[in-house]
């Protein structure tokens, strides 16, 4: 009789967020699969404590803690990105925050599942260099790219002709341009199709999402930026597309849950029995695409520029748009402004000659400096004025 292979054991990195819960919720129904070794959250000590009483197993560490050394608590998560115990990492923190530890478990020889495509926006290069010298793969988690992956499996890269991001176009898709300027968040953060986190959320708003989606799509499957395309679907359900030389295209569909591409990326090259429904293609009626309106989405031009570019810009593209959505999200600036402060750092930033980690993070550091620039003037501004 051949023994059951042993549970693919998990370090997660994130484990409060969106994607972090969806992932703990696939290693409950999966026991047999899955077994959570580290867990890793940012500051809500309450949040991680409550996921790590469902996973008594597993180490638990804040990245952020109350009163904590936050160098020693960023070599701590390090260490357990390497933790030979460790099988596969998953990257699902939001934000810059997750390069770092991604690296370290790169150069360990970790294979990681990957839901932050910042890591990648920022430093796609040395990360597809450590991947190489190490041996490592990464299972991408974005519903876009795991569709992409899907489509491509058992495909020659020669074959492919083009790569086809959809998006829905978010919750202004028909709302008119001329009333962006009195965008609130909380329209902001009425996604359409997805439940998301406030970040990516605002993202998907303005697509620069999508914009992300793109340099990542160029890192994740080795395919230049004129062979990526973005293409607006509103109903969510085809995922994104591949066309080959053929002329046939191959699409993924699903509906929008992340548990799906989770599932594909934890269980490759298996498919887990069960993850979600399947949609209903009778009740949908119609699914319908629309070119991108670049007018109304000037960030993903921005972002194929960024990436074009090359070096350390799109390390400041994604740093100037974390600092502008996080003030948007704090009410010090307007939604319409989001997407010309990141064209202003972009424009602005002297990049470096080498790309290297540590350029990375200067550029990811001046960039949010850049875009924080007019906040603070004003708020020295009001500190000098009389009560």
């Amino acid at each position: 009789m051949r023994s059951r292979p042993s549970p693919r054991r998990l370090a997660l990195l994130g484990a409060t967020g969106s994607i972090g819960r969806q992932v703990c919720d696939l290693v409950e129904q999966h026991p047999n699969r899955f077994a959570l070794h580290a867990l890793v959250a940012g500051s809500d000590a309450a949040a991680l404590e409550a996921v790590a009483q469902r996973h008594p197993e597993a180490h638990a560490l804040l990245a952020n803690p109350t009163g904590g050394d936050p160098d020693e608590a960023a070599r701590a998560i390090e260490d357990m990105m390497r933790d030979p115990e460790v099988d596969v990492v998953v990257i699902a923190a939001a934000g810059s925050a997750a390069l770092a530890p991604t690296m370290a478990a790169l150069e360990a020889g970790k294979d990681i599942a990957l839901a932050t495509k910042e890591v990648l926006v920022m430093a796609g290069e040395l990360v597809r260099d450590r991947m190489r010298r190490h041996g490592s793969q990464i299972f991408p988690i974005d519903s876009e790219h795991s569709a992409i992956w899907q489509c491509l499996w058992g495909e020659k890269e020669q074959a492919v002709r083009r790569l086809i991001l959809t998006g829905s176009g978010g919750p202004f898709l028909r709302r008119p341009l001329e009333t962006l300027t009195s965008v609130t968040i909380a329209e902001a953060l009425a996604h359409p199709r997805w439940k998301m986190g406030p970040k990516i959320t605002v993202d998907s708003a303005t697509m620069m999402n999508k914009g992300l989606e793109v340099i990542e799509a160029h890192f994740l499957f080795d395919v230049p930026y004129n062979a990526i395309d973005v293409i607006v679907h509103p109903q969510s359900v085809v995922h994104s597309m591949v066309e080959f030389v053929d002329g046939s295209i191959k699409a993924q569909l699903g509906i929008p849950d992340m548990h799906l591409p989770i599932a594909v990326a934890l269980g490759f090259p298996d498919r887990l029995e069960g993850v979600t429904t399947a949609p209903d293609l009778a009740a949908l009626g119609q699914l319908s695409f629309e070119a991108l309106d670049t007018d109304r989405y000037p960030a993903v031009a921005l972002a194929r520029e960024a990436g074009e570019r090359g070096g350390t810009a799109p390390a400041v593209l994604n740093g100037a748009n974390e600092e502008a959505v996080a003030l948007f999200l704090q009410g010090q600036r307007r939604f319409d402004d989001i997407v010309p402060s990141v064209r202003r750092a972009v424009e602005a930033a002297p990049l470096a000659e080498d790309l290297t980690l540590t350029a990375v993070v200067a550029a990811d550091r001046w960039a949010r400096a850049h875009v924080r620039a007019p906040v603070d003037r004003a708020s020295r501004v009001r500190s000098k004025l009389p009560a």
